[in-house]
């Protein structure tokens, strides 16, 4: 059976949530005062995911491709490094 909460539990528990409602409510204020800022700042933030992004990308598949390389000797795993290293290098030219 499930316990039932006291009246001072429960007073307690809606004073913490209504803490932390209050909480959320000024750092919601306080950041959408200035809307251009907050766009500027989206600007620049959505810029920065994009250029990491593709640079980390890139750093995997070299890493990737460069460690795959070891394996060129190998029956079907050699075949298919060689040919996506050739597709590679057709598409950089």
């Amino acid at each position: 059976m499930a316990k039932k909460k006291t009246v001072a539990e429960k007073f307690a528990n809606d004073q913490v949530k209504g803490a932390q409602q209050d909480l959320v409510e000024q750092l919601f204020d306080d950041h959408y005062k200035h809307r251009g800022r907050i766009y500027q700042v989206n600007f620049f933030r959505g810029i920065s995911f994009g250029f990491g992004s593709v640079l980390g990308a890139t750093v995997l598949v070299a890493i990737l491709l460069w460690l795959l390389s070891f394996f060129n000797e190998m029956p079907f795993i050699g075949d298919v490094v060689k040919s996506t290293q050739q597709s590679i290098e057709q598409r950089s030219r």
